[in-house]
């Protein structure tokens, strides 16, 4: 095709099935904005910050599996997309970042806004380069994507201002790039003594993750198979949690007892498509079996007996005819009725009183969970409101839920959100914020108006950086710099066009939720919050008790014993239901 570079950017992507690139403009990026306009077939996302550029492309690929691209301007505007960056590879989804570059011939001399694009976006892509001349372009471009959707992560293609404009290389023409299908499956000895392990086990738990995402009846035909108990990972909840007689819960710092028990009590562990990285809460002995697809990872968390390097689906499939299917299923019964019995105080702490205020967090996450579309989209901002979503949050098949849950950086809901809004316009996407996360990128209530994207807001208002709170005290630190003095939200988000509201009491949660879910357009609750919720892990350690010990000495003795009764009253109801 003739045109320019930018041009055949645009084509390209157009083929390859992408229809917005999120980013903000800038000189450097002229050219490539130029193209968009005219082809018109691809929408600009125009965000605030191009943090929150990368964060949306992250939310999209997520929730389509397809490419999402974002792009930044030179130096400082594409720099600001790295964090994005990181999140969107550690959770392996395909994105596409197009970074803007200074001149050509000023690289290297400490040029206006030079950074080097190459060198910083090396740690957080599987593909990055930089392309120095028009011919280099389409090789590069098609490399890059090819990269991001088969490996699952971020390419980076680093190009200079003024190549945008060159003419295009003769006989270049747009090449569609799709992720391909394909069967990975172990070899048939390595099944054949990972089955020899599992038949020999009398009590086999199986710990699960987000590799079953298209292996939701496989891994419970496994577990129906060697009547095991299913811990799912925080990544793996949409996936395995519905329709699975065998689920116990998660495990891990924001677990439950039952899903901790089940792997501490097991005398083999299967592993599905998980990279579970907490160490402690892998049992001490009991040989284990990984299937993982990336076959680098297995071993790495801890030691394998019997590596297995396939999807789940295809290993599964494969595996489930060497199993000896069993009939004795006390192990099963025993893990699946201590999850019953967690699973019923944790609702019962969800009960709120008409006229609590603060509101107890548990008693948010439930009404949202009840109220929110059979097929909503939940994102969860990083510490407390994870915690809530991935306790009270019901996953049924349909719904989604995505969060900064590897890489764990704070403001992601709100960003990932606008992704996953403007990929999925008629579905109901909410976003679980914090206060703290939300006013990171509070600009970014301004792109919803901007775009006029229905995303539903639920501020977690505790007026502090509550999960940092947890770990100091568990450490035995004195709550220090964690306070946070915040604005009126729903006064700032109604100035921004938005529907909104203050929740003080437990008795107005419901009628706000649901008017703001019926809204048309974006909209924002914002909920005062109990400040002190516990969120205790299912297993604690001597340092940890140690250090909650040490914290409550060292607060009254600073003079803040008035915390100690607040934290007290706030957490008796969850001791009275032990």
């Amino acid at each position: 095709m003739a045109g320019t570079i930018a041009e055949l950017i645009v084509a390209t992507l157009r083929a390859s099935g992408v229809r917005r690139v999120y980013g903000l403009p800038g000189d450097s990026l002229n050219g490539f904005t130029d193209a968009l306009r005219r082809d018109g077939t691809i929408a600009w996302g125009h965000v605030r910050h191009e943090e929150a550029a990368a964060f949306a492309a992250a939310g999209e690929a997520g929730t389509t599996g397809g490419l999402a691209v974002c792009a930044g301007s030179c130096g400082p505007g594409n720099l600001h997309l790295i964090n994005g960056l990181f999140d969107a590879q550690r959770s392996r989804v395909p994105v596409l970042a197009i970074a803007a570059h200074i001149p050509q011939e000023e690289i290297g001399s400490g040029y206006f806004q030079e950074t080097h694009p190459q060198g910083l976006f090396r740690e957080c892509s599987v593909y990055c380069e930089l392309v120095a001349n028009p011919e280099q372009v389409p090789r590069v471009l098609h490399t890059a994507m090819r990269h991001a959707v088969e490996r699952g992560g971020v390419a980076v293609v680093v190009v200079p201002g003024g190549l945008f404009l060159a003419e295009a290389p003769k006989g270049a023409t747009p090449r569609p790039v799709l992720k391909c299908s394909s069967h990975v499956r172990p070899d048939e000895a390595s099944l054949a003594r990972a089955a020899e392990v599992l038949n020999a086990a009398e009590r086999v738990a199986i710990l699960a993750g987000a590799g079953c995402a298209d292996a939701h009846d496989e891994a419970v035909a496994l577990a129906d198979a060697l009547k095991a108990p299913m811990v799912h990972s925080l990544r793996g909840k949409e996936y395995l949690e519905h329709d699975n007689p065998y689920d116990v819960g998660l495990t891990g710092l924001i677990g439950y007892s039952s899903g901790y028990r089940a792997m501490e009590h097991c005398d083999a562990l299967l592993m599905l498509g998980t990279d579970f990285p907490y160490r402690e809460f892998y049992p001490d002995s009991a040989p284990v079996v990984q299937v993982d697809v990336r076959g680098e990872h297995i071993g790495r968390r801890t030691a394998v007996e019997v590596p297995l390097v396939g999807t789940v689906k295809d290993t599964a499939q494969a595996l489930l005819p060497l199993l000896h299917h069993r009939t004795d299923d006390s192990f099963a019964r025993l893990m699946t009725g201590h999850y019953r019995r967690v699973r019923a105080r944790l609702d019962a702490l969800a009960e709120g009183k008409p006229g609590d205020s603060p509101l107890h967090p548990q008693c948010i996450a439930a009404t949202v969970d009840r109220l929110a579309a059979p097929d909503a989209a939940f994102t969860a901002d990083v510490g407390t409101p994870t915690v809530w979503a991935a306790r009270y949050l019901r996953m049924n098949g349909r719904r989604r839920l995505i969060g900064s849950f590897n890489h764990g950086t704070m403001a992601n809901a709100l960003p990932q959100a606008i992704g996953i809004q403007a990929a999925h316009p008629d579905r109901q996407v909410v976003a679980l914020a914090g206060d703290g996360g939300l006013a990171m990128l509070l600009g970014e209530l301004l792109t919803l108006r901007q775009l006029n994207l229905p995303v539903k807001i639920v501020v977690f208002s505790n007026a502090a950086l509550s999960f940092v709170e947890l770990e100091m005290k568990a450490a035995g630190f004195v709550n220090y710099g964690t306070s946070l003095r915040n604005p009126d939200f729903a006064g700032q988000a109604r100035a921004a066009g938005l529907h909104a509201a203050r929740v003080e009491r437990a008795g107005d949660l419901e009628e706000a939720l649901r008017t703001a879910f019926a809204h048309d357009g974006p909209a924002l609750v914002d909920v005062a919050t109990q400040r002190q919720e516990l969120s205790l892990p299912p297993k604690l350690t001597y340092e940890q008790l140690k250090g909650f010990t040490l914290f409550a000495t060292r607060t009254i003795l600073s003079g803040h014993g008035d915390e100690i009764l607040e934290l007290a009253r706030t957490n008796l109801r969850q001791l009275s239901l032990e």
